[in-house]
C-alpha cells in the first residue's frame, strides 16, 4: 500500500473513532457541505430524518464490519457487469474488492442508506435510497464506467499509462486502483469528490499519458462549447463551468461513469441515427449536432463535416459497435473494417495545425495506422497514402468503377513505381515531359512533384480538406465522367483540367494527329474528345499494375482501355497500345466502330 493510501486509511479510521457519536455541528468542515453528509444537516436530496452524526453513516468505532477504516455497512455479495474492452491490458477484471466495495454498498443502489450495522435497526431516512436513474445510482452494471479494483502494474507496460503508478494518487492493496484513486469521499472542493481538478484534463493525464495530446488542437482548443458541453449523454448538472473545449478535453468525448458507449468510455450514444459523432462539434451548426434540437447551438469554428459525410458519395458509415474503433487496434488491415468511421483516418488525440507537403502526412492525420507501399502496417503512418492503402490497398472490396484491360482494385500496387505508369503520388512520375502541366488553375504544379490522394479525392465543394464526401462519385473533388459519348466541355472533365491545361490538350501538343492530318479532324485528344470518348475510355487514372499487365501492351501514359467501349480485333485477346517513342505510339483495336489496325500517331 503507497504511502498516502495508509495515511488515507488511517484518517477515516480516526474520523470514525472521533466523530462517530458527535454531532454535526462538531463534525469536519470539508464533509458538512457535501452529499456525503447524510445527517439531517445535509445539503442533499437524501439524509436522515433526525440523526445528526455524520461519519456514522460510513463508520464506527465499534462492533465494525472486519472491513477497513472501521466499516459500519454491511458488505453483501453481489454479481456485478463489469468494465471490459479489447484495448484493456489489465483485464479480465475481477470483482470488486476493496475501497471499490465499500463505495458500492452504497452507490450499487441495492442497500437502503440508513442501513448500517451500528445502530442496530439501522438511521431513519427521509429518503432512504438513491433514486432509481440517479448518476449515484450505479446498479450492478459497471460496464459503463472506469474499470476499477484492478492492479495498474498489470496494465503495464503501456505507453499510454503513466509508469510506475504515480504517488499522487491512492491505492488499495499494493497498487490497485480503486474509487478513491480519482474520488475523495470526504472533500468536495473540485466537484464530484474528485482529488484534484480535472481542468484541463489534469486529472486523467495523471495517470493516462497519450503522445501528442498535450499539444494537439483538441487540447489547445479555445472554441466556446458551452452551448454544445455538457451533451444529453453526461451526468446532470456539472459542477464545472468550464466553457472551452481544452478546459473540458477529455471529457468532451470521454466520460469515466455511465458511458453510452463503453468501450474507450465514448461519450455518445451508438443510435444509428447519428452518422459519426464526432459531428457532435463539427456538425458546422445550425441546426447543431444530431442529437441536440434545431438550431439549439451556434455553429462551432471548422468545416461542417456532417454535412460532408450526407453526400451522394462519401466514406460509409460503419455499424454502431465498430464506430468508434480504429484499425490501429490489432492488425491495421483488419478486414472486418469495410466501413470507416472518423477515428480510421484521425487521431482525436493527436491532430494538429501542422502543415505538410506531399506525400508526408499533415497534422490532421498525425498518429493514425496504415499500410506502407510493400503491404506492411505501420501504427503511425509517414505519408497520406498509407492511412488509404489501409482500405484500398490489398484488402479493397474489389468493385471496379470502370472495366479495364489490366483489372485492379488494389490501389497500393496501382502505384507502385515499377509500373509502367501511374498518377506521381507515391513516387516522381516515369515520364516527366508532360505539356500540359502546369496549368493556369493549378501554376505551382510540377510535373516532378508528387500528389496526394486528396488532390483528386476531397470534398467537392471546399468546405473541408479531405475525402469525407462529395457529389461525385467516388469522393471526386471535381466532376469527371466516365459515360461513353460524354461531349467535352471544362464542366464535365474538371477533375483532369484542374492540373492539365485544357488549352494544350485540345491543342493535341501530347496526342498528336498523323502527320498529314492538317486538321484535328478525329485524331489526337481533340477527334476523340470530339467523338464522345472521354478521358477515362483511354486512362486509368491511378496507374497500371504491372503484375497483372503482362502481354497486354505498353500502359505507359496511364493508358489502360475501357473494355466496355475499346474492343480488340478479331481473333486478338486485348485491344492493344504499343508505346514508340517520344509522343508516339501505335493502336491495334477497334473503338467506336473504326478499327485501328497497328495505327501510328503522329
Amino acid at each position: 500500500m503507497s504511502s498516502r493510501a495508509a495515511i488515507l486509511w488511517a484518517l477515516w479510521a480516526l474520523c470514525a473513532l472521533a466523530w462517530a457519536g458527535v454531532s454535526a455541528a462538531q463534525a469536519p468542515t470539508d464533509i458538512l457541505g457535501t452529499k456525503h453528509n447524510l445527517s439531517v444537516s445535509g445539503p442533499g436530496p437524501v439524509k436522515a430524518s433526525e440523526e445528526t452524526r455524520v461519519c456514522i453513516f460510513c463508520h464506527t468505532p465499534h462492533n465494525a464490519t472486519p472491513q477497513s477504516p472501521l466499516w459500519n455497512r454491511a458488505i453483501e455479495p453481489q454479481t456485478y457487469v463489469v468494465y471490459a474492452s479489447p484495448t484493456l491490458q489489465a483485464g479480465p477484471l475481477p470483482p470488486p474488492s476493496g475501497p471499490t466495495k465499500l463505495c458500492l454498498t452504497c452507490h450499487d443502489g441495492t442497500i437502503a442508506l440508513g442501513t448500517v450495522v451500528n445502530p442496530a435497526g439501522g438511521i431513519a431516512m427521509d429518503s432512504g435510497t438513491l433514486p432509481p436513474g440517479s448518476f449515484s445510482n450505479f446498479g450492478l452494471d459497471l460496464s459503463g464506467h472506469h474499470p476499477v479494483a484492478f492492479s495498474y502494474e498489470a496494465a503495464l507496460p503501456n505507453p499510454e499509462l503513466v509508469s510506475p503508478p504515480p504517488s499522487e494518487l491512492a491505492y488499495g492493496a499494493v497498487d490497485e486502483v480503486h474509487c478513491i484513486s480519482c474520488h475523495d469521499p470526504h472533500d468536495d472542493r473540485f466537484g464530484r469528490f474528485l482529488v484534484k481538478d480535472n481542468r484541463y484534463s489534469a486529472l486523467c493525464t495523471t495517470c493516462h499519458q497519450v503522445a501528442g495530446w498535450p499539444t494537439s488542437v483538441h487540447a489547445m482548443s479555445v472554441a466556446d462549447v458551452s452551448a454544445y458541453l455538457p451533451t444529453a449523454y453526461m451526468p446532470a448538472n456539472p459542477p464545472w463551468t468550464w466553457t472551452t473545449l481544452g478546459e473540458w478535453g477529455c471529457q468532451a468525448c470521454h466520460t469515466p461513469h455511465f458511458a453510452p458507449t463503453p468501450e474507450h468510455l465514448l461519450n455518445f450514444t451508438t443510435d444509428p441515427t447519428e452518422p459519426f459523432e464526432c459531428t457532435t462539434c463539427h456538425g458546422g451548426g445550425p441546426p447543431g449536432p444530431p442529437h441536440m434540437a434545431a438550431g439549439s447551438s451556434p455553429p462551432l469554428t471548422g468545416a461542417d463535416i456532417a454535412a460532408q459525410v450526407r453526400k451522394p458519395s462519401a466514406h460509409p458509415q460503419p455499424p454502431p459497435e465498430l464506430r468508434h474503433r480504429s484499425g490501429a487496434v490489432g492488425d491495421p488491415r483488419d478486414p472486418g473494417l469495410r466501413n470507416s468511421g472518423c477515428a480510421d483516418c484521425h487521431n482525436a488525440h493527436r491532430i494538429s495545425d501542422d502543415t505538410a507537403a506531399a506525400p508526408y502526412v499533415s497534422g490532421r492525420l498525425a498518429g493514425v495506422a496504415g499500410v506502407d507501399r510493400n503491404g506492411v502496417g505501420v501504427d503511425a503512418a509517414t505519408y497520406e497514402y498509407e492511412i488509404c492503402f489501409r482500405c484500398h490497398g490489398d484488402d479493397s472490396p474489389g468493385v471496379e468503377r470502370v472495366p479495364r484491360v489490366v483489372a485492379s482494385t488494389n490501389t497500393r500496387r496501382e502505384f507502385d513505381d515499377g509500373n509502367p505508369s501511374y498518377h506521381p503520388v507515391v513516387a516522381m512520375a516515369r515520364n516527366v515531359a508532360t505539356p500540359s502541366i502546369p496549368s493556369a488553375l493549378a501554376p505551382d504544379l510540377d510535373p516532378a512533384g508528387l500528389l496526394y490522394c486528396t488532390t483528386c479525392h476531397a470534398d467537392d465543394e471546399g468546405g473541408s480538406r479531405g475525402p469525407h464526401g462529395s457529389s461525385f462519385a467516388p469522393i471526386l473533388k471535381e466532376r469527371y465522367e466516365t459515360a461513353d459519348g460524354t461531349p467535352e466541355s471544362y464542366d464535365n472533365y474538371a477533375l483532369c483540367y484542374r492540373c492539365h491545361e485544357r488549352e494544350s490538350i485540345l491543342a493535341d501538343r501530347s496526342f498528336r494527329n498523323r502527320a498529314f492530318r492538317t486538321t484535328p479532324s478525329g485524331g489526337g485528344h481533340s477527334g476523340h474528345l470530339a467523338a464522345g470518348a472521354p478521358c477515362a475510355v483511354c486512362h486509368d487514372p491511378h496507374g497500371i499494375d504491372a503484375q497483372e499487365g503482362d502481354g497486354t501492351g505498353s500502359h505507359t501514359h496511364l493508358v489502360n482501355f475501357d473494355i466496355q467501349v475499346v474492343l480488340p480485333l478479331p481473333g486478338a485477346p486485348y485491344p492493344i497500345f504499343n508505346d514508340t517513342g517520344s509522343f508516339s505510339g501505335s493502336c491495334s483495336l477497334s473503338c467506336h466502330g473504326v478499327v485501328h489496325n497497328n495505327t501510328a500517331y503522329p
